[in-house]
């Protein structure tokens, strides 16, 4: 069995944009939470970091990179922390980096996922529209 590398502690230098705890809901056939329910908090995550920098909606339009590290549990609580790499005229490209905080009294902290979306403004007649300048 593969060990897990710690990282000791969540990233101190910005904050979640989403934390959330899986369910047993959440389960695929083996126990662990199902991969899909992984990409779709971090396709809400990224759209926050998106939405934020570009001053309104946006629209999913690629999954440029998705790297399951480990197993997520249920229980586990997963920090979602999203970066804009890139703003483009209409596009934004965030990365994503997913933490489990696991066990108590003695918390383990590992990252299990990280990932690279990029999302396109959209106005209110849900076509592409300029990003502003930051």
């Amino acid at each position: 069995m593969k060990t897990i590398e710690l990282d000791r502690q969540l990233p101190s230098d910005r904050e979640p944009v989403l934390r959330i705890q899986p369910m047993p809901a959440d389960v695929n056939m083996y126990g662990d939470i199902f991969g899909g329910w992984i990409m779709a908090q971090v396709d809400i995550a990224g759209a926050v970091a998106a939405s934020r920098r570009a001053r309104g909606r946006v629209a999913t339009i690629a999954v440029n990179q998705f790297v399951f590290k480990h197993p997520v549990l249920v229980s586990d609580l997963l920090s979602f922390y999203a970066t804009v790499k890139r703003v483009g005229n209409t596009s934004i490209t965030v990365d994503v980096e997913v933490y489990a905080e696991r066990g108590l009294p003695d918390t383990q902290i590992f990252r299990v996922t990280e990932a690279t979306l990029t999302y396109v403004a959209v106005g209110t007649d849900r076509r592409p529209r300029a990003v502003d300048a930051a």
